[in-house]
């Protein structure tokens, strides 16, 4: 059975049926499979890294297959101008003693002297992340690989790193931090009330699906203190799952889960030297249960931690600095809404800690922002009619602030710079010829930039560049295989365009047409759907999801997506906050309004075989497509979705 015939006949099956179809077609190198998609390596994109700025030299370093010893991978530093090649590491150093293999590498970080390495290995998942596993320790001079963690068990150590230093190593284990003296190899166990429901030094699932936080210590720093979060999950209600996959019998297992209106774990900061002591608690106001530490660093000294102290009702996000000897804080700014405050990313402290650069939306877009220590001065950096998305570098010496926007197409992403010390117009570096999506990582001397480019039909080119001047110094990894077995199959251009739903609000969207397309055909079609309050599904890059709905449209299908209002596209924030009280309602009338606005546009468009699909909160929108509009739409298919706000977590 095909979705044509049962969109057909009205009828919701899940989309799985359709595409079983698809391997029918697997002598035809230019149509897709579901196997050739998912289960086959033929679509793998070549990437590029883990690689690592150096600091001393400004060289980088990379990961690379050893030549010597399969399997095993050499770190290479590589002189970004000359492009001059050198083995820093190579994988014969990686064998501990009494292996015959090297250590497979999943990260690495260089001391701040670059003399030692550390290796994360054999990592294991914690929640959706990879965050626990072995850590070894290489002593470039000497070559002596050691193991951190003593006698703990494999695979459970998270987020070491090393001191300002170098010479001692902090880690998590179990749900208390331990430092580790590099000299002696001697551990300190700093506190010691860690537990399934007391967390020191990383997180409970909530705060870090809502909050991105995984890494819960950092060094003062002078390396004598270390301020951490310590979370307390006991009263959290719990929630049951059952494993099916790992036995044959079935396990039942339980995580702390609060959901919307219920009680959080309790979230305080606690300093302590990092030879061990007393822990000195800071004195937060309010109910430790009703408020959210988002984000905690050193006030770029040892005496005092900045954090953002953000309530319960998320509309007020308070910067505090806190007396690391005293435990007393005070308030030095506030940012607050109407509707929500988004969690500033980006605070990084300027002019030896005189003052720090903040992100708010308080104009009416995301823009930078300069603030005093005392929080009495607030200069605004950027300024204009578009939203800062990221800041990629703050180059402090020589007054430039490099920032991803996109001032005239929100699908599209591009590196600017605007002067520090200012409000001075944006100033494009990345290429008008070069339409797509970029991103950047930055060298510290702000001079080179590792620059990924992709657009929606075309898979990620990565650059060297230097910079401002954006300079291609060398292609490290063009995907030119996946190019051209992309470029092979049958397929029809995209089309980018604003759909008008009336009141003057035009919606972006895009349409993936048949390769064979007639316009005085009729075809069914399916929407691709994020919705709000988060995901930008109308974006000009690639995605692995290309492939799949080019499979459905070499089937005969048009595939849509529309961003309604509320989703988090760089256009102000009336556009995002405009949705504040009415989760699932305006943002799904946008939906079916565009709908009906492309019936009408669109002649070749089947009105009678509409379905929709979604993840996570796509999901949740399809279903309420299909319960709110049943005649606009007659399948849709929900992953991972929430059908009811009362069951979704409280952050």
């Amino acid at each position: 059975m095909s979705l044509k015939k049962t969109l057909l006949n009205g009828k919701t099956i899940s989309l799985i049926v359709l595409v079983l179809s698809g391997f029918l077609y697997a002598t035809d190198p230019s149509i897709l499979t579901l196997g050739r998609i998912f289960s086959s390596k033929e679509f793998k994109a070549e990437t590029f890294g883990p690689a690592c700025w150096l600091k001393k030299t400004q060289a980088y370093t990379v990961l690379e297959d050893s030549q010597e010893m399969t399997p095993g991978q050499d770190i290479i530093g590589y002189d970004p101008e000359s492009g001059k090649r050198k083995i820093l590491v190579s994988a014969k150093r990686l064998i501990p003693a009494g292996k015959s293999l090297p250590l497979e590498i999943d990260d690495y970080q260089w001391s701040p002297g670059e003399k030692s390495l550390l290796i994360f290995t054999n990592s294991k998942r914690v929640w959706r992340h990879k965050t626990r596993g072995d850590y070894w320790i290489l002593d470039l001079k000497n070559g002596k690989l050691r193991k951190l963690g003593g006698e703990a068990e494999e695979s459970s150590l998270m987020f070491a790193k090393f001191s300002p230093r170098g010479d001692r190593i902090g880690y998590v284990c179990k749900n208390n931090i331990y430092v580790q003296n590099l000299n002696d190899m001697s551990i300190t166990q700093l506190t010691f009330d860690g537990s399934k429901t007391t967390i020191n030094g990383t997180f409970d699932w909530v705060y870090e699906e809502e909050l991105d936080l995984r890494d819960g210590f950092r060094w003062s720093p002078d390396g004598r203190f270390i301020a951490f979060w310590q979370l307390d999950s006991s009263g959290v209600k719990e929630y049951y799952l059952i494993n099916n996959t790992d036995s044959l019998y079935p396990k039942v297992t339980s995580i702390p889960y609060p959901k919307a209106g219920e009680t959080n774990s309790t979230c305080r900061v606690g300093i302590i030297n990092s030879s061990g002591g007393k822990i000195r608690w800071l004195y937060v106001p309010g109910d430790s249960r009703n408020h959210y530490i988002t984000r905690m660093e050193w006030a770029a000294n040892s005496t005092e931690v900045v954090f953002q102290h953000l309530n319960r009702l998320q509309n007020t996000n308070q910067v505090m600095l806190g007396d690391i000897h005293t435990g007393t804080v005070h308030p030095i700014f506030v940012d607050r809404d109407d509707t929500w405050v988004e969690v500033c990313d980006d605070f990084t402290w300027l002019d030896q800690g005189k003052r720090f650069i903040f992100v708010s939306e308080r104009d009416g877009w995301k823009h930078v922002y300069a603030i005093s220590r005392s929080g009495d001065k607030q200069e605004q950096i950027t300024s204009g009619k578009f939203d800062i998305i990221s800041i990629e570098r703050i180059d402090e010496k020589n007054g430039w602030l490099y920032y991803i926007a996109s001032v005239q197409n929100p699908a599209q992403r591009y590196l600017f710079r605007s002067r520090l010390n200012s409000s001075s117009d944006p100033e494009r570096l990345t290429p008008l010829d070069k339409p797509g999506t970029h991103s950047y990582k930055i060298s510290p001397d702000s001079k080179w930039a590792f620059h990924t480019h992709s657009s929606f039909e075309n898979p990620e080119t990565v650059d060297l560049v230097s910079l401002p001047s954006h300079r291609k110094v060398r292609t490290l990894t063009d995907n030119r295989t996946l190019k051209n077995k992309v470029e092979s199959l049958k397929r029809y251009p995209v089309e980018f365009f604003r759909i008008d739903i009336g009141n003057g609000v035009l919606l972006d969207s895009w349409c993936m047409k048949p390769p064979d397309f007639n316009p005085l055909k009729k075809y069914p079609v399916l929407f691709y759907v994020y919705g709000e309050p988060w995901g930008q599904t109308v974006l000009d890059r690639w995605s692995r999801n290309y492939l799949w709905h080019l499979m459905l449209t070499q089937q005969g299908y048009l595939v849509m997506s529309v961003d309604n209002r509320g989703t988090a596209a760089p256009r102000g924030r009336e556009w995002r906050h405009c949705i504040y009280g009415q989760v699932g309602i305006l943002a799904s009338a946008d939906q079916a309004a565009a709908l009906k606005a492309i019936i009408k546009k669109c002649p070749y468009v089947d009105d009678s075989r509409i379905g929709i699909w979604g993840w996570s909160g796509g999901g949740s929108m399809s279903l309420n497509m299909i319960f709110r509009y049943p005649d606009l739409y007659h399948t849709a298919t929900a992953v991972a979705f929430v059908s009811n706000q009362r069951y979704y977590d409280t952050i």
